[in-house]
């Protein structure tokens, strides 16, 4: 009978700081900072939405999504899927920001944070397998 080593290489350590420090800041970040807002109807946030023309389900909607990955940053099992999916939706705030909202240099927002998700994604990627089975 052959013995399968199904444990994955260690991330680096100071690669493993990084991340951890990157996801304790972004994830007080969105569940602070973005979902909160959306959730408690800020007026800025409502007006945002408002001005894309969605409706009110919708604010919610993203406001879960962010709480949602927010918290999953920060627990270690579920980090890097909680950045893809952070990255996921950060495509479609750019996308938002670049062509139904207009803000020019504001699509730098989303752009750097899906970068940022993306990143811990990377390094996060032996959870990702796991919890996807492979």
């Amino acid at each position: 009978m052959t013995v399968v080593d199904t444990t994955h290489p260690p991330v680096a350590r100071g690669l493993h700081r990084t991340l951890w420090a990157l996801q304790i800041v972004l994830g007080v970040f969105l569940i602070v900072a973005s979902a909160g807002p959306k959730l408690f109807g800020e007026t800025n946030a409502v007006q945002t939405f408002e001005d894309m023309g969605a409706a009110p389900w919708f604010r919610y909607l993203v406001g879960l999504l962010e709480l949602a990955g927010g918290i999953g940053l920060l627990v270690p099992r579920l980090a890097g899927l909680a950045a893809v999916g952070l990255a996921l939706l950060m495509v479609g705030a750019a996308v938002t920001q670049a062509f139904i909202l207009h803000g020019g240099a504001l699509v730098l927002t989303p752009v750097v944070l899906f970068a940022l998700f993306v990143f811990i994604a990377w390094g996060r990627r032996h959870s990702i397998r796991s919890l996807l089975g492979r």
